[in-house]
């Protein structure tokens, strides 16, 4: 999940303590990468507007981190809530209202579940968006930064193996990731009109033409 220990799910990551262990996406720490990202690909980007969903108890703390980073980048951040789907057309239309250059989608899984809406309507309206679920970017958003998905995935494959051998999850850390990626859709950058600089290309760990 996004921030387990932020979310008040365990005590701590290295003695979670209870019934549960697993993986974190560690998502507050990697929201001033997704700004930093947002900020190289449109240095004159004056103001973000940031989309959240208040429900999701992880999205405290990733608000915070994007202050700080906003206020170190130069940057004002508008932010816009969406708790349920039906929300987040007003959320796009409160940011055109208001001029946002860009965006920035809190990992949730409302967002996540919406992405190909998410997309459709930052491209509408000419917003150059970054998220941090690589599904995001798959589906026609700009650029997504975050954990890699598939290795964790892969790791959460060795708690089952340990758990079926005895192993208690109060005893098992829970593991941040270790692997990140850079996700780039240079179609959608085509369609608003974007050159993604050669040294965030250099850097992508995909890019979907």
């Amino acid at each position: 999940m996004n921030d387990p220990l932020g979310s008040g799910l365990v005590p701590s990551l290295a003695h979670p303590g209870g019934n549960v262990t697993g993986t974190s996406l560690m998502a507050p720490d990697l929201v001033g990468k997704q700004l930093e990202v947002l900020k190289e690909m449109v240095p004159k980007v004056s103001r973000v507007a940031l989309l959240r969903n208040p429900a999701n108890p992880a999205s405290a703390q990733q608000l915070r981190e994007a202050e700080a980073a906003a206020r170190a980048l130069g940057v004002r951040l508008q932010t816009l809530e969406a708790r349920v789907p039906r929300e987040i057309d007003g959320a796009f239309t409160a940011m055109t209202r208001e001029r946002a250059g860009a965006l920035v989608v809190l990992t949730d899984s409302i967002f996540t579940n919406q992405r190909r809406q998410i997309a459709e309507l930052a491209a509408e309206r000419r917003l150059p968006a970054v998220y941090g679920n690589p599904e995001h970017a798959e589906a026609g958003g700009l650029v997504a930064y975050g954990a890699n998905f598939l290795d964790l995935e892969r790791r959460a494959a060795t708690y089952v193996d340990r758990l079926l051998k005895g192993a208690k999850p109060a005893d098992l850390p829970i593991e941040q990731p270790s692997k990140f990626e850079l996700i780039i859709n240079l179609k959608a950058a085509k369609a608003l009109g974007l050159t993604i600089p050669p040294s965030l290309l250099r850097r992508a760990d995909q890019i979907i033409d």
